[in-house]
């Protein structure tokens, strides 16, 4: 059997491929190596990069970091399964700006290493331990889980091996990926992530815009497509679809992206490795670019896979599947080693930026707490042994995936509809508000999170629910509406608590919320920007309006 898949996998990937692929791993070993002679003896120079990186790295690092196996596994494969339905996730580049413009100064002024430390600075340090604790169960059920799981999809598929040594080649790959990850991630910290990402992001878009293309040649072109999927061609669905109703979509959405765009460790970290607020939204800016393009470059090739599977010209068993065989079928020898370096590159970006996170997460929002004696290097070892568990987790939770939904992209979705609504609830309201209190954004935070993670666990054991039953009644809610209402519950909950508890002082808000900044805070945020910032930023705009008017 070994023997058969093996001659299966060279048909499959030629020996011009092995070359190509070879290529792309020596360019990134020589980044690894330079960044390894790189002096890192403090925190700052391990998980920020020594607070010095420039707008090219944060754009790429910040796309590559979101362009994870998700994409490349679970949007194609909800593509294949739903068309242009959750296309909103993906162009969700306005977002980005907000970061760049709205919440960069904020982050900036504060000097933090992480989220939960400026919710500490703004609220209180309970605050700050729940939300690192939101944060590591959330890479758990997302990141990790998911990453590693359509990692192990894509070498299985596009390998075409179903076992080595009697293993399953979906674990050997998967897992495979995950250490040497871990190890350049483990050694580098930060800078291995951003310099990294700076040659793994064109040849990630490189290898998709192939795919893309060859893909409608074998289709037909355009028209074909839009013939094919003319019913999944539109974006927005009516009010009372079962799974993307337009009314939970466009509000939805937006409440999943400002969290993970705006709040989450995973991505805002990349802005706080800038060596000043104009880089870092000049990054941003750049992203946003970037972020325009995987509907068409991920997205777009899941739909082709439907038509080519409609029309008889490729078979595919289930969605998830559809990019993976896209690559192994239709792509000539030596172009299918650049994509599939595409594919390793976003999976191994993908999982740098979790472990790196992850590492800052716990090193400073929790052991540096419990030892603040510790010295810089001792830190730096721990932030490198701290994500070894959150893996192993992430791995045992990937047989329970299937139970909260079939397609990956729709489970990476569905599970942050459950983590984000509490969240981005504190921060809009913590950062636009002087009289929200600590206690209200505290009890926010702890009551939107209980309430979506027991609503997870009904999703879960639902088959078991009795139909007539409450439980059954709570998850029946479709999930974006789920979403919306968890998200104004939040908000009402720190409303009130705050209304009932002591007013923070303006000394301990300065520079932390609007209207509270300093006369010098005001002057080198205007200054960080100039015009072309504003007409790049219009630019990306534009785009996203455009989108919704064609695909409407």
């Amino acid at each position: 059997m070994t023997l058969q898949c093996n001659l299966l996998a060279t048909q499959l990937f030629g020996w011009q491929d092995w070359c190509t692929l070879g290529l792309f791993f020596l360019g990134l070993i020589g980044i690894i190596w330079w960044v390894l002679r790189q002096k890192e003896d403090t925190t700052a120079d391990y998980f920020l990069a020594g607070r010095d990186v420039g707008w090219v790295a944060i754009g790429a690092s910040i796309f590559a970091s979101n362009i994870g196996s998700e994409h490349l596994v679970g949007l194609a494969g909800a593509g294949y399964e739903s068309g242009m339905a959750m296309s909103h996730w993906e162009i969700q580049a306005w977002l980005i700006l907000v970061l760049g413009w709205v919440f960069v100064p904020f982050y900036a002024r504060s000097r933090v290493f992480t989220m939960p430390e400026f919710l500490e600075k703004r609220f209180c340090p309970a605050a700050r331990s729940f939300l690192s604790i939101i944060s590591l169960v959330s890479y758990v059920l997302t990141k990790v889980a998911v990453t590693v799981y359509a990692g192990g999809i894509v070498f299985k598929t596009v390998l075409g091996i179903d076992t080595w040594m009697g293993i399953d080649f979906f674990w050997v790959g998967a897992i495979s990926l995950g250490v040497i990850t871990g190890l350049y991630t483990i050694f580098g910290g930060m800078k291995s992530v951003l310099y990294t990402s700076v040659l793994q992001t064109p040849v990630l878009i490189i290898g998709s815009v192939v795919i893309l293309v060859v893909g409608l040649d074998k289709l037909g072109g355009w028209g074909e497509l839009q013939r094919i999927c003319a019913e999944s061609m539109h974006a927005i669905r009516p009010a009372d679809d079962p799974k993307f109703p337009w009314t939970g979509v466009l509000f939805g959405s937006a409440i999943i992206g400002f969290w993970y765009w705006c709040t989450d460790q995973y991505i805002v970290q990349r802005t706080l490795s800038a060596r000043n607020q104009t880089e870092a939204r000049r990054g941003t800016i750049f992203a946003g670019y970037l972020k325009l393009l995987p509907v068409f470059i991920f997205l777009v090739p899941g739909m082709i896979a439907f038509a080519l599977n409609k029309k008889g010209l490729m078979t595919i068993e289930r969605s998830d599947a559809a990019f993976p065989m896209l690559v192994s079928t239709l792509l000539p020898a030596g172009v299918k080693g650049i994509v599939v370096g595409g594919l390793v590159a976003a999976l191994m970006s993908s999982l740098a930026s979790l472990f790196n996170s992850s590492a800052t997460l716990f090193t400073v929002d929790f052991y540096k707490k419990f030892r603040p004696e510790s010295s810089e290097k001792h830190l730096v070892f721990v932030g490198r042994m701290a994500t070894a568990t959150v893996v192993v987790l992430g791995i045992l939770w990937i047989p329970v995936m299937k139970y909260v939904a079939s397609v990956l992209y729709e489970y990476l979705q569905m599970v942050q509809s459950l983590i984000a609504p509490a969240i981005a609830a504190v921060f809009i309201m913590g950062v636009f508000s002087k009289r929200v209190t600590a206690a209200g954004g505290l009890w926010g935070l702890i009551v939107g999170f209980v309430i979506g993670m027991f609503r997870l666990v009904l999703l879960i054991f639902q088959t078991k629910l009795n139909q007539d039953g409450l439980l059954y009644r709570i998850v029946a809610v479709n999930w974006l509406h789920f979403c919306i209402l968890l998200f104004f519950l939040t908000g009402l909950i720190i409303l009130v608590v705050s209304i009932f508890t002591k007013k923070p002082t303006q000394e301990q808000i300065r520079g932390l919320t609007y209207g509270s900044a300093t006369p010098e805070q005001i002057a080198e945020t205007r200054a960080s920007w100039n015009k072309w910032d504003v007409i790049h930023s219009a630019i990306v705009i534009g785009v996203v309006v455009l989108f919704y008017i064609y695909f409407w």
